[in-house]
Parts: structure tokens; C-alpha cells; sequence
């Protein structure tokens, strides 16, 4: 039995080549903000509090990560990833009274993520350096 494969392009058509014979790009609409524009404007940075503060002295600039939020219960095997592959972006210095409530870390994400990691409050964050 032979099956059929159909290739879509997500991609927006190229207009009719130009006098000089070379396709171009169509311009983005006015009210569409330009694909490079709409990345970078999804991109936020999101403070986060990592509960073993040993393990947040192991992250620096750049470093990429997985943030896990677990129940906090001590047989909490129930972790579930709330941002994947994102990015360190600074490490405040730790305040000698706040190691006890994690440390804190501040990662650059998508506004998706970030929302993620916000709603966590009450869980324990722990991290998966990549």
C-alpha cells in the first residue's frame, strides 16, 4: 500500500521576481511587527528562587538549564519540568539571611515560561544544567 506524503512550507510565499530576476521577500504588513521584532519581544527575564542555593553556585552566565518545580513533600517524586533550555542571564550576590529560602537566579525565557515559573509559588525549583 503506498502512502502519500504532503510537504507544507509554514513559510509565506515569495512575490514575483523583480526586474533583476531575484524573488524577494514580501514586507512585513504595518501592523505585523517584523519576525526578528517578534522573538526578541517575546523574550522577558524572570527572577527565580532555586531552593538548594549549593546548587545555584554551580550556574553561571549563559549557562543553559531546565527548571523543575517539585511538591516540596519529602517523598516528591512528582517534578514536572516548567521551563525548558532556558538561558541564565544573571546571578544576584546572596544576602547571608536568604540562603536559607534558595537562591536567586534570573533566566531569559518566553512570556509562556515565564508565567510557567510564576506560577509556582510554593514549590520547591530545582535545576538540570543541559
Amino acid at each position: 500500500m503506498a502512502t502519500a506524503i504532503a510537504l507544507l512550507s509554514l513559510e509565506p510565499p515569495l512575490p514575483p521576481a523583480g526586474a533583476d530576476g531575484k524573488a524577494g521577500r514580501a514586507a512585513p504588513r504595518e501592523d505585523e511587527p517584523a519576525p526578528e521584532r517578534r522573538a526578541v519581544a517575546d523574550r522577558v527575564r524572570a527572577p527565580v528562587r532555586i531552593a538548594d542555593p549549593a546548587v545555584a553556585r554551580l550556574l553561571k552566565r549563559g549557562d543553559r538549564i531546565d527548571v523543575i518545580a517539585t511538591d516540596g513533600t519529602p517523598s516528591g517524586r512528582s517534578g514536572r519540568v516548567v521551563a525548558a533550555g532556558v538561558r541564565v542571564v544573571e546571578l544576584p550576590p546572596t544576602t547571608d539571611g536568604a540562603a536559607e529560602g534558595g537562591a536567586l537566579v534570573v533566566l531569559a525565557t518566553t512570556r509562556s515560561a515565564a508565567a510557567r515559573l510564576a506560577g509556582t509559588s510554593g514549590s520547591r525549583l530545582a535545576v538540570v544544567l543541559r
